[in-house]
Parts: C-alpha cells; structure tokens; sequence
C-alpha cells in the first residue's frame, strides 16, 4: 500500500483509492486527487486490496475518511465501520469511480468527478437509514428477492454493438445445447413468508413474484410484495415496519452492489441515522 501525504489547510482527509477505481478510470482518480490535495489535508493510500483497504480505514485517526471507488467500495467502507462499532462516529465521503455507481447516484452523490470531490470539500452531512441484518451485514440502499438480473437494476456498464453481437452469439451456441439439470435455477415464482413488524403480509401459500424493500428515509423501511400473476396482474402488497423477516424455501437477494444467499431465512430491521455521507449542500 502506498501513501502519500500533503498539507495545504487544517482540514484532514485520508483518502482512499480503490484499486477497481485506479484500474477502471486512471484519470478520474487523478483528478478527484487533486481537487482533494489543493483543499485539504489529505493523506492519499492506494490500497492493493481489500485487507489492505481494511488496515488503511483502520488507522484513519481523526481524518475523515473520502473513498475514491464504486458502490462495492462504499459498501465495504461502511460494513467495516459498522463491525468495529465506529459508524455512528463517523461521517463518509465518495468520490464516484468504476463500473458501478448506480447506489451512489441513488444517493445523491454527484457523477461529475470534480463535482463530487468538490463536495467533499465544500458539502453537508446527511445522516442516512441503514437495514442491517441477522448475520450482521448492512444495506444502503434498495434489496430484492429474487435478485434483479444485471441490466434491470443498478449500474451496468454500456454495450457496445460489437459486445450484443458476441452476447447474441453465446446465447444462440448455449440455447442449442442440450439442457442438463442446471445446478442453479433461474430465477422464478417462490413460496415465502414476508413478516413486516410481526405482522404477516404474504404467506407461504401464496407464490411471489419479488419482494423488495428499502429505507424510507424516517426510520422505516417500505415493502413491496408482488403476488404471481395469473392472466390479469395482481395487485403489489405494500407495507411499512421497522423489521422485516423472510423466509421459506432457499433464496438470493441482490442488494447495492452484490447478491447473497442462498439462505432460508432473514431479518432485517431498521437503523435510523445510522451513518453519515456528505453531500452536496441544499
């Protein structure tokens, strides 16, 4: 891991360089580093990878820490603060690079590389909802079971015409062989039990089609069970709670920048202001 300090103002900043960002956008990292090193205290790591991204957060001292990466490297910046039990002390600041960057724009935090480092700089704290589940892991943003496939949620890099011509190519050479007890099965109707404050909202009698939920901003989170569809669409169940358990048979779900699973059980419940981003003031 590299570091490099510089000092321009009292203001103190360790800056932390994702090792997908350097990859994916060498002249966003430079530039987002420059605005930051002109306006503040900053001492810059460039960790190698995520042990290393680890050891850096960890000695952070009294700098506030600004994360140059994608939403894999915010959301790994705030599940580590939360293992340690230092989230609610901190306040976070992200500066947009890599393949994906759909949570952060979710978020608020502006596309423009000078932009988002300039409100770093010159931004508010917002504290924001975090769900936080039974295995201790942290959602930011929106989650969904089944797992939304790449294309129709987040940020996927766009295709090139060359890119769908070899996609169209692979699908039309896999959709000729012979099809043999696929190991995982696409994604379809299930059987779950979705209990909102204690209270159930869809049973396992009934198949659904998704089930997603995500922070409201007020300390709740907002669910939305869509019942299998038979001839006309069925009406969404929706519901308000601070825990939301689901359960029944194996499932994934895909939340910010990953799926996980599969499990047959999960609670979630609601951290209200449990952590702090800036953002651009109003």
């Amino acid at each position: 891991m590299t570091e490099v300090a510089t000092s321009p103002t009292s203001d103190q900043l360790l800056v932390i360089i994702d090792s997908v960002a350097r990859r994916t956008d060498g002249e966003a990292v430079r530039i987002a580093k420059d605005v930051l090193s002109a306006g503040a205290s900053a001492k810059v790591c460039l960790p190698d990878g995520p042990e290393e991204f680890a050891r850096a957060l960890a000695r952070r001292g009294s700098r506030r820490p600004v994360v140059i990466g994608d939403d894999r490297a915010l959301v790994r910046t705030v599940a580590l603060l939360h293992r340690q039990r230092e989230l609610a002390g901190s306040v976070l600041s992200l500066v947009p690079v890599g393949p994906a960057l759909g949570l952060a724009t979710a978020l608020g935090v502006p596309v423009s590389t000078v932009s988002a480092a300039r409100a770093v700089l010159e931004g508010a704290e917002r504290r924001l909802d975090l769900l936080v589940d039974d295995s201790d892991g942290v959602v930011l943003g929106a989650l969904r079971i089944p797992p939304v496939p790449l294309g129709e949620g987040g940020a996927v890099p766009a295709r090139t015409p060359w890119l769908r011509t070899c996609q169209s190519l692979v699908r039309t050479l896999v959709a000729a062989r012979p099809v043999r007890s696929p190991s995982v099965p696409p994604p379809g109707p299930a059987r779950l039990r979705v209990e909102v404050d204690g209270v159930t909202l869809v049973d396992l009698d009934q198949p659904v089609e998704a089930v997603s939920l995500a922070p409201d901003g007020s300390g709740a989170a907002e669910i939305e069970v869509r019942p299998l569809s038979l001839g006309a669409e069925a009406t969404p169940l929706r519901a308000e709670g601070r825990t939301v358990t689901v359960s029944g048979a194996d499932f994934r779900y895909r939340s910010d920048a990953g799926v996980s699973g599969p499990v047959r059980t999960r609670t979630w419940r609601v951290r209200e202001g449990a952590w702090g981003l800036t953002l651009p003031g109003r």
